[in-house]
């Protein structure tokens, strides 16, 4: 299948690259730097220029995908703020897929401890959560993945665990630990695995080795109740009605487009 990777040459991003190629998969890379790109990701990658802060530049990146896997990772700056990477981003390449007569499978990356509303992440993870509500109101297939602390593992923790509703949320890798390449194993599986349509869940290793075939983790998983703006279990903490004008209109549209 011809799969996209949104953030490629990030941390994450780059091993989902890898991992889809060593599945067969064309691949595609969106990145904005193409000596970054090519730097960084397998030459068998195919590199796609474009900007998710631009949703004009989109319109090819996404033409005749099966699936994309969204591991958007703001900087911090003013270009790259989590308004404008981890939600807006999202909700631009969602406009962009659209378009498509084809209904592709989307896998997108947030975080553990998303629903904490915490001061201690600023507004980052409020905007990770509202780019999982726009991805639930798509009426995309799709999966939401929430990891643990990265590379925090130890050599022996790559069994993967799969828990819901964001229970743990100290804030600290006392939520959970997982290496980087078992997220990217864990992204490219719900990319295809039936058994992980409509699952949210928190990603985190346990002493074990890893685990080739996932989907029996993703079958005892609980789906999203149809029409929910957030996971399984998940804390009711952040009011609909409370939400800012913007983010409460692109919901009506990403509702809108599933619906027509």
């Amino acid at each position: 299948m011809t799969m996209l990777v949104v953030g490629a040459t990030g941390s994450v991003g780059r091993l989902v690259v890898a991992e889809l190629l060593a599945h067969g998969h064309t691949t595609r890379a969106l990145v904005r730097n193409t000596a970054r790109a090519k730097r960084l990701l397998p030459p068998e990658a195919e590199i796609i220029v474009a900007d998710v802060t631009r949703p004009d530049t989109l319109t090819a990146a996404v033409d005749g995908v099966d699936g994309v896997v969204l591991t958007l990772g703001s900087d911090g700056g003013a270009h790259s703020s989590p308004q404008n990477v981890d939600y807006a981003g999202v909700r631009n390449v969602l406009t962009a897929l659209s378009a498509l007569d084809e209904t592709p499978r989307i896998v997108l990356m947030t975080a553990i401890g998303i629903t904490s509303r915490s001061a201690g992440y600023g507004h980052l993870l409020d905007w990770k959560r509202r780019s999982e509500r726009l991805v639930r109101a798509s009426g995309l297939p799709y999966a939401i993945v929430r990891p643990g602390w990265f590379d925090m593992n130890g050599p022996e923790e790559h069994r993967p665990v799969f828990l819901q509703g964001d229970t743990r949320r100290t804030g600290t890798p006392a939520d959970g630990v997982i290496a980087r390449k078992d997220i990217a194993q864990v992204l490219v599986q719900a990319l295809t695995a039936p058994q992980a349509t409509r699952r949210t869940f928190e990603l985190v290793a346990e002493a074990g080795p890893v685990q080739p075939d996932l989907s029996h983790l993703f079958a005892n998983l609980t789906p999203d109740a149809p029409g929910a703006l957030d996971g399984d279990g998940d804390e009711p903490n952040m009011p609909l009605d409370q939400e800012p004008e913007h983010v409460r209109d692109d919901l009506a549209a990403v509702r809108g487009r599933s619906d027509a």
